[in-house]
């Protein structure tokens, strides 16, 4: 069958323009731009990029959103497929696909705007109270003896922190204040922690306190925000270091604490000087030392000269011997004492190096210990039921490491 079209009297339009078209009437509507659009995200992606590729949808229908890299990091949550969220954006086409999509700057989970706002609400009360004065802020100290760590016993915050410690400050005593560190009951627990901490007596009380979770949403940060915490951060009599978080999470501790640290890793980093560090000031108080010493000595026995001959040339014989005489004994206890003072300070440093070199894993090898890691995935085993049986382990000892079959166990 055969059929006849009557087109129209207009030129057709390009793909191209016809999209270009759209496009500009769809950015160019001022209702169309700044919008925002609650709904549920039905998929969402996040490559390497950094950008986040999102499906909004509600009963009828769904919207393709993109969100750039810079606005994606400004985030306080992570946002995951089922999250009712109100996304605020522009209207726009991609012309690639011949598709209008959203893109997306802002982006809330339901109810968070009202949550926000008590938050914002509470910043300013507690701020125009003081308590996050600069001038009541304390410095941290430079030498701590014990460090007192507010935190959850099984988060890899606390395992973070003692690593980095174990590095570069082994001599620090660590006391934990165990706590829920999210949840309805995790406040009042932090609230505990610090009081028990600035409540110890002796040598087990901390020169300072650290405050730690790892990374999470803005509800699993929200322990940070209540009021309670925040009072008794900057109520502790032991000045408090905050490291909650990641780089881009801030919560009113951080504000109320005497210093804030990126993530509790870091915060260590700040708290302790480095053992390495220390060694080579040690080498070098100890050159000043001596040389210090040498010069010293130097100019006594040239003064001892020049009196010397200034009694040679006074003559009278028995006068000028007992000059001699005396001087003589000056030198000798001068010598002496020169000698007694060196050695002292050579000891000393002597002592110093060795309690450094005992605190090297490598001299705990010495001593008959060995390190005992997993051959699959090289994680240190602690204890037997860490290892099946049959399993292979690499040990490692002072001299070097052999790998071994685990044909029995037993626990201690």
């Amino acid at each position: 069958m055969n059929t006849t079209f009557e087109w129209a009297p207009k030129p057709p339009w390009s793909v191209s323009a016809l999209t270009e078209y759209v496009k500009a009437l769809l950015e160019g509507d001022p209702e169309l731009y700044d919008v925002r659009v609650q709904g549920e995200i039905a998929q969402i992606s996040r490559p390497t990029s950094g950008h986040l590729y999102f499906t909004l949808k509600d009963a009828h229908a769904q919207l393709r959103c993109v969100m750039w890299r810079n606005w994606a990091l400004r985030l306080s949550f992570m946002p995951k497929v089922g999250d009712a969220v109100i996304v605020r954006g522009n209207l726009g086409v991609y012309e690639r696909d011949g598709q209008y999509q959203l893109y997306a700057t802002a982006m809330a989970l339901q109810g968070a705007g009202a949550l926000q706002s008590a938050l914002e609400t509470l910043k300013q009360q507690l701020a125009a109270e003081g308590l996050f004065d600069p001038a009541r802020k304390r410095p941290l100290p430079a030498f701590p003896r014990v460090l007192g760590i507010v935190t959850s016993p099984t988060g890899a915050a606390l395992q973070d922190v003692l690593n980095v410690l174990r590095r570069r400050y082994p001599l620090l005593t660590v006391v934990l204040a165990p706590t829920l560190v999210q949840g309805e009951e995790a406040p009042a627990q932090i609230v505990r922690a610090l009081k028990r901490l600035n409540a110890l007596q002796g040598e087990l009380r901390p020169d300072v306190i650290l405050v730690a979770r790892g990374g999470g949403s803005a509800e699993d940060l929200s322990a940070f925000n209540n009021e309670h915490v925040v009072r008794a951060v900057a109520r502790s009599n032991i000045p408090v270091i905050s490291g909650v978080g990641h780089e881009i999470d801030v919560t009113l501790t951080d504000f109320a604490a005497d210093q804030r640290a990126p993530t509790p890793s870091a915060a260590a980093e700040m708290l302790t000087p480095d053992v390495a560090e220390l060694r080579q000031q040690v080498d070098e108080l100890a050159a000043r030392l001596q040389s210090a010493a040498e010069r010293q000595l130097r100019a006594v026995r040239q003064r001892w000269t020049q009196l010397a001959h200034a009694l040679h040339l006074l003559r009278p014989e028995a006068r000028l011997a007992a000059q001699r005489m005396r001087l003589a004994q000056l030198r000798a206890q001068l010598d002496r004492a020169m000698h007694h003072h060196l050695e002292r300070k050579r000891l000393e440093v002597h002592a110093l190096a060795q309690r450094l070199q005992a605190l090297s894993p490598h001299a705990v090898l010495a001593r008959g210990y060995a390190i005992v890691r997993r051959v699959e995935d090289g994680h240190i085993v602690r204890a037997p039921h860490e290892v099946p049986l049959g399993a292979k382990v690499k040990i490692v000892v002072y001299a070097g490491e052999f790998i071994a079959l685990v044909e029995e166990r037993s626990a201690s």
